[in-house]
């Protein structure tokens, strides 16, 4: 099942896709939410709900009239994975962790396909990461690791923009000020449930800045698969539907070059995933400078 959510005067409306449009949930069924986290927060059934109503609904939305939204654009946390492929590790130097990683970004950060990525004039080394995004279906605290999986909604295409000068090079190392200025997260175009992921574990992950591409692994190279990242997560905070998890990132990251490559305005960043679409962000500078 593929999920988008779209702008509307009534607020952000989830949406089932099909090839011949868009059907708005809640319209096609009134026992279905509005939000597309509170439908994935229903589990297996809010998704077999939901395909049934975008299967049987007469009324499409023509995609190219709608404005597209983050497919969750209101999460309760963004959560990040750093250094989660061995490969990326080394080629900055890093030690392989023993345990995951974590930082945050903050809803701030949110853009959907298509909205431009702001350079900021605080910074003068902003870096691309393509990532597989692992939101939330149903919550949990202390989710142990065979039962990790359960709590998966869906997955989506992210882009994890880094500031390295704020992360590595300020005082202490600010990671989550290199990671959560305004637009540094964009994520969609759509949202694919779990249960049409055979496996998260054996995907394709591709970034391509101007037509070339710069990263090319898939995510069996993950040191910490998804299980393992919600069974650790989960036992240090409660995890809520619509909780993204950004998985982390391959090699070929610009920092990472010689000479280092950071976006420039009128750039063009495109993250494919293999079966989970390709996100597109413009890169422009930001009107404050």
């Amino acid at each position: 099942m593929r999920f988008v959510t779209i702008a509307t005067d009534r607020g952000p409306r989830a949406c089932g896709v099909r090839p011949d449009g868009l059907v708005d949930l809640a319209a096609a069924d009134p026992e279905l939410p509005a939000s597309l986290k509170a439908v994935l927060a229903m589990g297996p059934d809010g998704v077999r709900r939901a395909a049934e109503a975008t299967a049987n609904a007469r009324a499409t939305i023509d995609r190219a009239s709608v404005k597209l939204l983050p497919p969750i654009p209101n999460p309760e946390k963004i959560v990040c994975i750093g250094l989660n492929y061995r490969d990326h590790a080394a080629e900055t130097n890093s030690p392989i962790p023993s345990a995951p990683i974590f930082f945050a970004k903050y809803p701030n950060a949110l853009v959907a396909p298509g909205d431009p990525i702001l350079l900021p004039p605080e910074s003068e080394q902003a870096d691309y990461e393509a990532e597989l995004v692992v939101v939330i279906g149903r919550g949990g605290r202390r989710i142990p690791r065979e039962r990790a999986m359960e709590h998966v909604g869906g997955y989506m295409p992210g882009h994890d923009v880094s500031a390295r000068d704020w992360q590595l090079h300020r005082p202490g190392r600010q990671w989550i000020a290199g990671k959560t200025f305004d637009t540094f997260a964009p994520t969609g175009p759509e949202l694919i449930s779990a249960d049409a992921v055979a496996d998260p574990q054996a995907l394709g992950v591709r970034l391509r800045l101007n037509g070339r591409t710069m990263q090319d692994s898939d995510t069996s190279n993950l040191i910490f698969p998804v299980a393992d990242l919600i069974a650790h997560l989960s036992a240090i905070m409660t995890l809520a539907p619509g909780d993204l998890i950004f998985t982390g990132t391959p090699p070929g990251v610009g920092m990472a070059r010689n000479p280092p490559v950071w976006l420039q305005p009128g750039d063009v960043v495109e993250v494919e995933i293999d079966g989970l679409g390709t996100l597109s962000n413009p890169v422009v500078a930001d009107p404050a400078r």
